[in-house]
């Protein structure tokens, strides 16, 4: 007698259950539905390929004094930023920012940092020392680049589609205070308010989905 009675409860429950087990189905593995979008102009050839932009090659001085280049980053992701030590303006809040990003990061192996000075002649490779140890950087992981300025402006504008262009003195210098996201495959996929709290939280949950999409788990 009681099985009849257990049917009519159990089959309505579970046709309202099934719905609920799906959105959460959903919920739970929205990352693999989920990918950064791809930032910059698009060049689209006559088969219907598509060839993103992405950031050129660079050889530069970093604070250890020694030369490091694109090609000692291959497989890494990349948050790069703009400024220069004398800077007193969004300099030093956005910098602090990267080196909350740095302690956040400190245990994906496959990121890196990197600050690229736009004043050159000014922040030489002991400048750059000074000011990285005082942010607690780590130079493996947290690069302060300085070398040829027409390089780093070159890639600053050409490669990461930032301005920077140098005024009368250090403080006219234009410098982006956008935290740049990259791809290993050298593409911007994010860029942020370095300087506002929030955005760089937000840049790190970008992080941890690039790396889960470069690890080939998205669909």
């Amino acid at each position: 007698m009681s099985s009849p009675v257990w049917k009519k409860i159990a089959i309505p429950f579970a046709i309202l259950l099934f719905p609920v087990v799906f959105w959460l189905v959903l919920i739970t593995g929205k990352n693999h539905f989920k990918t950064l979008p791809i930032y910059g102009p698009v060049q689209i050839s006559e088969s219907g390929d598509t060839t993103y932009h992405t950031v050129g090659n660079f050889h530069l001085l970093n604070q250890s004094g020694k030369w490091v280049s694109d090609r000692d980053l291959e497989g890494k992701i990349i948050v790069a930023n703009f400024f220069f030590a004398s800077c007193t303006s969004v300099c030093p809040d956005m910098n602090a920012q990267m080196a909350r990003l740095q302690s956040k990061t400190g245990a994906f192996n496959d990121v890196q940092l990197i600050s690229f000075t736009v004043n050159p002649e000014r922040d030489s490779v002991s400048v750059l020392a000074d000011y990285a140890s005082k942010l607690g950087a780590d130079p493996d992981r947290w690069w302060f680049l300085t070398g040829n300025k027409d390089s780093i402006y070159t890639i600053a504008r050409e490669g990461f589609l930032v301005s920077a262009a140098a005024g009368k003195d250090a403080e006219d210098f234009f410098h982006s205070q956008d935290l740049i996201l990259l791809d290993s495959k050298r593409r911007i996929r994010a860029m942020v308010d370095g300087t506002v709290y929030k955005e760089v939280d937000s840049l790190f949950q970008k992080i941890e989905l690039l790396r889960y999409e470069e690890s080939g788990q998205t669909q």
